[in-house]
C-alpha cells in the first residue's frame, strides 16, 4: 500500500475537521431547544426578511433532511430543512436568515459570490479529477507529467473554498444585522443566533484549511518525484 510521510500533514487539517463539525452540531442541538420570544419558525422568518427587503421573486420551500439548508440563485428559492422550516428554536432563524442573506448577495450582485457559482465546473473537474491525475503519475512513471496538471485542477479547489469564505461571512453578517433590526429576535438571544453562525462559519474555515494542506501534500509529492 502506498504511503508517504506527507500524509502526516493531513491529519491536523482532518481533527480540525472534525472538532468544527462536532461544534457546529453541539452548538446547533443547544440553541435549537431555545425558542425565540416572537415564535416565528424558520419558514416565517424567511418569509419575513425576503418581504421586508422587498424581494418578492424568491420563495421558501421545505427540503428534507437535516442542515440541508441552501439558497438556489438559479431557481429563486430558499430550501429550509426539517429542523428549521417548522422550528421557532433561536438556531432556525439563525440558519433561516443565513440563507437569505445569500438572496440579498444575489439580488444585490455581490461579486465573491458570482466567482465563487462561476468557479463550480471548475471546482467539480478538479476535485474528482485532480487527485486521479497525481495518482496516476505516482504509480506510472511514463505519466509523471500528469502530476503538475493534477495539482493545477485541484488548485481549483483551493481558490473556490478562499472564495467561500467571505461569501459565508458576509451572510451571516447581513443575517444577524437583520434579525436585530427586524425585531426577529431580541436582546440575548441575538446572541445565541451569532454563536450558531460563527460555529457554522468555522466549518468552512477548517475545511479551506484540510484543503490547503492537501494541496502542499500533492506539490512536496511531486518535487520528492523530481529527485
Amino acid at each position: 500500500m502506498f504511503f508517504h510521510w506527507t500524509y502526516l500533514l493531513l491529519i491536523p487539517g482532518m481533527i480540525l475537521v472534525f472538532w468544527a463539525q462536532q461544534r457546529v452540531q453541539s452548538t446547533y442541538r443547544k440553541y435549537s431547544e431555545i425558542p425565540s420570544r416572537m415564535g416565528m419558525t424558520g419558514a416565517q422568518v424567511a418569509k419575513t426578511i425576503l418581504d421586508r427587503m422587498g424581494i418578492y421573486d424568491v420563495s421558501v420551500e421545505h427540503v428534507p433532511g437535516e442542515l440541508t439548508d441552501h439558497y438556489d440563485p438559479s431557481a429563486k428559492v430558499v430550501r429550509l430543512s426539517d429542523v428549521v422550516y417548522n422550528s421557532n428554536s433561536l438556531a432556525a432563524a439563525a440558519v433561516a436568515a443565513h440563507e437569505c442573506g445569500h438572496v440579498l448577495q444575489d439580488v444585490k450582485g455581490y461579486k465573491p459570490m458570482n466567482v465563487r457559482a462561476a468557479l463550480v465546473p471548475a471546482v467539480n473537474l478538479g476535485a474528482n479529477f485532480g487527485p486521479i491525475l497525481i495518482m496516476a503519475g505516482l504509480f506510472i512513471g511514463a505519466f509523471k507529467f500528469l502530476i503538475p496538471l493534477g495539482i493545477a485542477l485541484f488548485a481549483a479547489v483551493i481558490i473556490f473554498h478562499i472564495v467561500t469564505l467571505p461569501v459565508e461571512f458576509d451572510a451571516s453578517n447581513r443575517a444577524l444585522r437583520l434579525i436585530d433590526e427586524l425585531g426577529i429576535l431580541q436582546g440575548e438571544e441575538n446572541q445565541g443566533a451569532r454563536k450558531v453562525l460563527n460555529a457554522a462559519a468555522f466549518t468552512y474555515v477548517a475545511t479551506a484549511l484540510y484543503a490547503l494542506l492537501q494541496l502542499a501534500q500533492y506539490i512536496l509529492i511531486a518535487m520528492g518525484q523530481r529527485d
